[in-house]
């Protein structure tokens, strides 16, 4: 694996806030749903931050990159947040693909569940950041992002609860940009099903764990 996460803290209103880092040596082809950096492009780092639960900024994408500023993280980058404490991430590995992941569950909902949309969302989400060691094309990309949030939701079935995620959670996918490209990410793809597995094995374990929210602490 070319890089690993590195734990930080941010201050903010008199607090220390931690943030994990992934510093890349050189940069990633990435896929992301984060606030900061979403869409299909490089990387050349990552970064997890919490947030207290009462988080009511409405600009993230600003905040994030305020924050990667304050990290010296230069050019292009997938920036996330959470109301998980990040310290709590959770790792898991299948063959040569990584799976990292912050576990929040304070507000699972279903997806297609009938609801008012409220006007803001508890930041509880599940964060996921993955590797593959060979480069995916586009469409294996985006069959990745599916195949790890079906992975996710067969986690949380598991876990008793009537749950597809909550409604902030995001994926970040990153592979290398050079040589040939796998055409496949989907569960029965070789990578995809080693994705699958490293997802699933880290939401199952990071959503058994107890879990006390940053702003309760």
């Amino acid at each position: 694996m070319p890089f690993k996460p590195i734990l930080t803290a941010r201050q903010e209103n008199g607090e220390s806030i931690p943030v994990l880092v992934w510093r890349l040596p050189a940069p990633l082809r990435a896929i992301s749903s984060a606030p900061l950096g979403g869409g299909i492009g490089p990387a050349g780092w990552v970064l997890n931050a919490t947030v207290p639960m009462s988080y009511a900024r409405e600009d993230p994408q600003e905040h994030l990159a305020e924050l990667a500023g304050d990290l010296d993280l230069d050019g292009p980058g997938v920036g996330l947040l959470t109301g998980v404490d990040v310290t709590q991430r959770v790792a898991a590995t299948d063959g040569a693909a990584e799976v990292w992941a912050t576990v929040g569950l304070g507000a699972p909902i279903m997806a297609a569940a009938e609801r008012d949309l409220p006007r803001q969302h508890r930041p509880g989400t599940i964060n996921i950041i993955a590797f593959v060691p060979v480069r995916l094309s586009d469409a294996a990309l985006v069959n990745a992002v599916a195949t790890i949030t079906e992975a996710k939701a067969q986690a949380l079935w598991e876990l008793g609860l009537a749950a597809t995620g909550t409604a902030t959670d995001a994926v970040t996918v990153l592979c290398p940009p050079d040589g040939p490209a796998e055409p496949y990410g989907g569960p029965l793809s070789v990578w995809g099903a080693r994705l699958a597995r490293a997802a699933h094995r880290a939401v199952r374990e990071g959503g058994s764990r107890p879990k006390i929210p940053w702003s309760e602490r």
